[in-house]
């Protein structure tokens, strides 16, 4: 049974480590995305709203 809290709190130890690692890396910018802006402008078009007169009209249905 000793065994059990011994497991418990290490793993207790182990999460609070891993948490303040994570919350650190993210401080310093680890997690900042530096690829995207780069290739945002090859894709400046997808993200455009089409107006009214250039979307596609639907087909008429032959009834």
């Amino acid at each position: 049974m000793e065994v059990i809290f011994l497991l418990i709190a290490i793993s207790m130890v182990l999460a609070v480590s891993f948490l303040f690692l994570f919350f650190k890396a993210n401080k310093d910018g680890q997690f900042d995305d530096s690829h995207t802006p780069a290739i945002r402008i090859l894709f400046e078009n997808q993200h455009k709203k089409e107006s009214k007169k250039d979307q596609p009209t639907k087909p008429k249905s032959y009834e």
